[in-house]
Order: structure tokens, then sequence, then C-alpha cells
């Protein structure tokens, strides 16, 4: 058998190949990471805050300087968001959050999901569905989790 130049190049460059490969093979994934899981639970319980209309624990979930944008285009900061959202004038049927991703980047996590809620209007009783893609940034402060920013587009 003779083996040229050639051949013994592509053979050196296809073992690192096949060794990572092995690797991916046998190393399970990893699980999240302690900063995922709990942006999980702060977004989880802003959600449960929101259906609740709970003025007291959206404030403790939102930043000081939360940014606060709907996908009409209006912005809100944090005392309009907290009022609004809390004034009575429609209630939530439901609200889900689907297909959640989260990626913590330093001291901040950046969280999209679907948005596919029912309201009702306090004034007609008239159902409102909403479908939206929701991005949301998180920003760790001392061992918290706060939403700094949260911007909505229409589906």
């Amino acid at each position: 058998m003779t083996i040229n130049r050639r051949d013994l190049a592509l053979s050196t460059l296809a073992l690192p190949a096949l060794a990572v490969s092995a690797l991916a093979l046998t190393t399970p994934v990893l699980a999240a990471s302690a900063d995922e899981e709990a942006v999980a639970k702060k977004v989880e319980a802003f959600r449960l805050a929101q259906i609740a209309a709970d003025p007291k624990a959206l404030g403790a979930l939102c930043a000081d300087e939360v940014s606060y944008s709907h996908s009409s285009g209006k912005v809100e900061d944090k005392a309009t968001f907290v009022t609004n959202a809390t004034d009575g004038k429609s209630k939530f049927l439901s609200v889900e959050y689907k297909d959640p991703t989260i990626k913590v980047v330093g001291p901040a996590a950046i969280v999209r999901f679907h948005w596919v809620a029912e309201q009702e209007m306090a004034a007609d009783g008239k159902k409102v569905p909403t479908n939206l893609h929701i991005l949301m940034n998180w920003q760790k402060q001392g061992d918290d989790w706060k939403l700094l920013s949260r911007a909505a587009t229409k589906l």
C-alpha cells in the first residue's frame, strides 16, 4: 500500500474531527445554569403577576429603570407600566409564554418567547386575543434578577 503526502494530510485532518464527534456522542447535554434557572423563575413569576394584576409583585420584578414597550409602540416607565397593568380596565383570562429561550450573558439575560393571551375588557366584556413575540432583557442586580426592558411585536 502506498501512502502519499495528500493521503497523510487528509487523515491527519480527519482525526480531530472524529475525536470531536466521539466526544459529542458521549458527553451528556449540560443542564441549564443556575442563573438561567433563576431567570426562568422570575419570568414565570412575572407571568403570574400579570395574570393576577398584582402591582406589588410586578414592581418588585422590574428594575427602577425598566423600559416597557408594547406592540403598539407605546413605551412606559416602571410607574406607568405597573399602574396601567393593574388599573382594572381589563383582566387576563389566560396568558401563555410559549417556547421560551433564555441566554445569560454576564449580568444580563436575553429572554424570548411567543405570547398568546386573552383579555376581557371591563367596560364592555369584550374578549381580546393577543399573539405576540416578546423580547425581555433581565439584569442581575446583586443576587437578584430584574426586568430591565421588554419589547413586543405583533404576529
